[in-house]
């Protein structure tokens, strides 16, 4: 637009330049000309062709705007609405705010899509306006990334419907499914070092993806940066980079297999829990037939094989992850199984083996290949949560000795009633919470008082008050039945607590100097000194 103004300053602008920016901005001549025009009678009307001509007086969006956009969640007519309230409580009354419709054009005038979005839904939502780098692609265990995720499918475990928890390890630079360990319940720092284990092994049935990493991503886990879990990466020479908390674009690659594994295997699982349902509320249906455990495990390892050798990413650009790694000459770094089975044990410290076994946690272990072999220092190691085993090394040399099996270890249907016995009492115990804390109120329709509801008789009352009179062991305590001793005659003791004890038992004697001296003689009495309240002798 300052071009077509220059030339019509000279006097050399002419239909056929105006047609031509015509036709460059999919505008019409007509359009052209008015925006010439207006460069004329502003300048800065050419540095943007077609904006609103700005005016002194044109509103913009003050903080106090912004902060009522995030109170109000992005709600633009509740910040009018409040904008107009303010300005009739002041006083003198204040300049009447913008109309909605100026609100509206100056929150998108002034507000980015991202700030818009912040502001209404918090920084994840800002996040999606936000631009991105995407890191280069190395070479192939340079770097791994690492995640839990509950599956959004219910299985059956022992009976009851539980989401289990996949941990897996991906090799950035050929989306490789590395290591994989599936959870029933809550996973822990075992899943991480199960995971570990199947991702760094090549040989079957984990091959031929593995080796060691020489860097892995985590997003500050705490299974992931536990004490045990962290050793280990130490002694496998494996840096590990803790990732800031919430960002979750940092480790992009599983948190994209986290999503794809949803969207192409799961959503066709029975019992997935996100599949929509006729009606209003959103149930599983009773008919419903859920995979077991090990079932479910199967069919997810059958899915990661297909990812690692048939699935084409698009980064990867018409190639499986399988031929990617193979296409790589970089060479790989091996652990052997059993050192890396040691690597991946907790450490507890060191034991002396008895005629017994070793003690560990107040229990005993014992193996055939401790015959003879009592009274040497051993170190113990053992998984995370295994309590059925423990592995033992010599504690000088670090030869492994073999492993330590639970003595007198009960039998499974001991095992099965004493967690329905736990599970009958948790439920036991979840309902009388639930009923001591259910408390009814009245509604109101005017402002008042809230009235709790629920009478009792005199004898309700009077019989929840005997039963709850014994439980309390302080209420039970007799203070006065043994009244303490009299202190020794050189203490300076307040008259009130000289009071309150029995003048006629023996006063300890205190230890040190004078000790013989402060006896007295069968026969003699020791004078007790009048005290007042602060201690002072009188």
């Amino acid at each position: 637009m300052r071009r077509l103004l220059a030339l019509r300053q000279e006097q050399k602008l002419t239909t056929r330049h105006v047609r031509l920016m015509a036709e460059s901005l999919e505008v019409t001549e007509r359009t052209v000309w008015r925006w010439l025009a207006a460069a004329e009678r502003d300048e800065t009307a050419a540095v943007e062709p077609g904006a609103r001509a700005q005016s002194r007086d044109r509103f913009t969006v003050t903080p106090e705007v912004r902060r009522l956009l995030a109170l109000w969640k992005g709600n633009v007519a509740a910040v009018h609405r409040e904008l107009t309230a303010r300005a009739a409580r002041q006083s003198p009354p204040a300049a009447p705010p913008p109309s909605l419709p100026t609100l509206h054009r100056a929150i998108q005038r002034d507000l980015t899509p991202g700030e818009r979005a912040g502001l209404a839904g918090g920084e994840r939502a800002a996040r999606k306006h936000d631009v991105f780098l995407a890191r280069p692609r190395g070479w192939r265990n340079q770097v791994w990334e690492t995640d839990h995720m509950q599956a959004p499918v219910l299985v059956d475990v022992d009976g009851r419907a539980r989401r289990p928890w996949i941990t897996w390890f991906t090799d950035c630079a050929t989306n490789a499914i590395t290591g994989v360990a599936v959870t029933p319940g809550d996973p822990s720092r075992e899943s991480v070092l199960a995971a570990l284990r199947s991702a760094v092994l090549r040989e079957d049935p984990y091959g031929p993806f593995g080796g060691l990493p020489e860097k892995v991503r985590i997003d500050r886990g705490k299974d992931f940066l536990s004490r045990t879990v962290t050793a280990a990466f130490d002694l496998l020479d494996v840096t590990v980079e803790d990732l800031p908390a919430y960002t979750p674009h940092l480790k992009g690659t599983v948190e994209g297999l986290n999503r794809a594994v949803e969207s192409m295997f799961l959503a066709a699982l029975p019992g997935y829990a996100r599949q929509p349902r006729p009606g209003k509320r959103v149930s599983r249906p009773k008919d419903e037939v859920l995979l077991g455990f090990e079932d479910f495990t199967a069919r997810l390892l059958d899915w990661t094989l297909w990812w690692n050798t048939e699935h084409r990413p698009a980064p990867l650009r018409g190639r499986t992850p399988l031929q990617a790694w193979q296409d790589d000459p970089t060479p790989l770094r091996d652990v052997p199984a059993t050192d890396l089975w040691t690597f991946t044990l907790e450490d507890a410290g060191t034991r002396t083996l008895t005629t017994r076994g070793i003690r560990f946690r107040k229990r005993d272990y014992v193996g055939p290949w401790m015959t003879g072999q009592a009274g040497i220092q051993v170190r113990v190691r053992f998984m995370p949560h295994h309590d059925h085993r423990i592995e033992v090394y010599h504690a000088a040399t670090g030869r492994y000795l073999g492993s330590a099996d639970l003595a007198d270890q009960a039998t499974d249907e001991q095992i099965s009633a004493v967690r329905r016995a736990r599970a009958a009492r948790v439920r036991r115990l979840k309902k009388d919470l639930e009923a001591s804390q259910r408390e009814r109120y009245a509604a109101v329709n005017q402002p008042k008082a809230p009235q709790r509801l629920g009478a009792l008789t005199t004898a309700q009352a009077e019989a929840e008050l005997a039963q709850s009179a014994g439980t309390d062991l302080s209420d039970l305590a007799l203070r006065d039945l043994i009244p303490p001793a009299a202190p020794p005659a050189e203490w300076r003791t307040p008259a009130s607590l000289a009071a309150l004890t029995t003048p006629g038992l023996p006063a300890p004697v205190p230890s040190g100097r004078d000790s013989a001296s402060a006896q007295p003689g069968p026969d003699e009495r020791t004078a007790q000194p009048t005290t007042d309240e602060d201690g002072d002798t009188l």
